[in-house]
């Protein structure tokens, strides 16, 4: 049986692997009791002891959590922004070639960004075959539930005192500074990073990333991107479909799923391509477990609600 521990299972990402993992007959959770939650002895010993160990920390927790491994057999998945794009780390992203090839033999797998994995699952492919170049100037628009935020943001928009504003999408990382900025330039191979507009509405979870583009920003015709993408992403938990909900394209068609849809839409002069998935399945949680999964030689999908084909 495989022993597990999630350091930081309070968080929204760790209560969540937690809630799936107690219902295998596979897994043997290591937990800790309140009181020694945040005692480093404790954390030490339980990282060692696991098999697999969830980070879900903030990037500097994170960081020292992996400074208290010592045994050499643990596998780490760290779903914090710490190690994304930090050297001898695995990006845990599967279904994008030349990345995440090496999850099922890796000991230290970053899990994606929510906002980046939509990104990356629409324009890593593209860059790979040539049909976008390195150096395009792209832009990238993001619908996301407000579960992403975490506990703090979660109780925020169920307070029913709530703050008006709340009411309506609210645009954020005005700076350009965004945290999955870096990850989501590097991980598909750009050479400047997006012009990125996150925006959190008021609906608990599914995402919706979209990338607009001109016809001179591609290399092919436009017929030919969903042609590439039915092509590319055979076997995984990543499927191309062209449809809609005659003529809607809702954010939240993906809550509580654990794959991703990816779409085209637009004509011949502007396309828009188009990832739906849920924030805190494909995101977060269910992107961690199929990264588990094909570590400890399951199928992918095992214990995952996705559709079938």
């Amino acid at each position: 049986m495989t022993k597990v521990f999630i350091d930081g299972s309070a968080g929204t990402t760790g209560l969540r692997i937690y809630d799936r993992l107690a219902r295998r007959e596979d897994i043997e959770l290591i937990s800790l009791t309140e009181e020694l939650r945040k005692d480093i002895g404790a954390r030490k010993d339980a990282l060692n002891s696991a098999d697999v160990a969830f980070l879900c920390l903030p990037d500097s927790a994170a960081i020292e959590s992996c400074g208290l491994v010592e045994n050499e057999n643990t596998v780490i998945i760290d779903t914090s922004t710490a190690h994304r794009t930090a050297p001898g780390w695995t990006y845990g992203f599967p279904e994008i070639k030349g990345v995440g090839d090496g999850v099922a033999s890796a000991k230290r797998i970053a899990n994606p960004g929510c906002h980046a994995s939509g990104f990356i699952a629409l324009v890593a492919p593209l860059v790979q075959c040539g049909a976008i170049d390195s150096s395009t100037e792209l832009s990238c628009f993001s619908l996301t539930g407000y579960s992403g935020g975490g506990k703090k943001m979660i109780a925020q928009y169920e307070d029913p005192r709530r703050d008006p504003l709340l009411a309506a999408p609210r645009m954020y990382g005005l700076t350009q500074k965004h945290k999955h900025l870096p990850e989501m330039s590097a991980v598909c191979g750009l050479e400047k990073e997006p012009v990125f507009c996150p925006i959190v509405a008021p609906y608990y979870a599914g995402m919706e990333v979209t990338v607009p583009l001109f016809r001179d920003q591609i290399n092919c015709g436009a017929g030919e991107i969903s042609d590439i993408y039915r092509e590319y992403y055979r076997g995984g938990l990543v499927r191309y479909s062209g449809a809609s909900e005659e003529g809607f394209c809702s954010a939240g068609a993906f809550e509580g799923r654990d794959d991703m849809e990816v779409s085209v839409f637009g004509n011949d002069d502007r396309l828009l391509l188009v990832s739906r998935f849920d924030n805190l399945g494909k995101g977060a949680s269910g992107a961690a477990l199929q990264n588990m999964n094909l570590v400890l030689g399951l199928e992918q999908s095992f214990g995952l609600c996705v559709q079938e084909e």
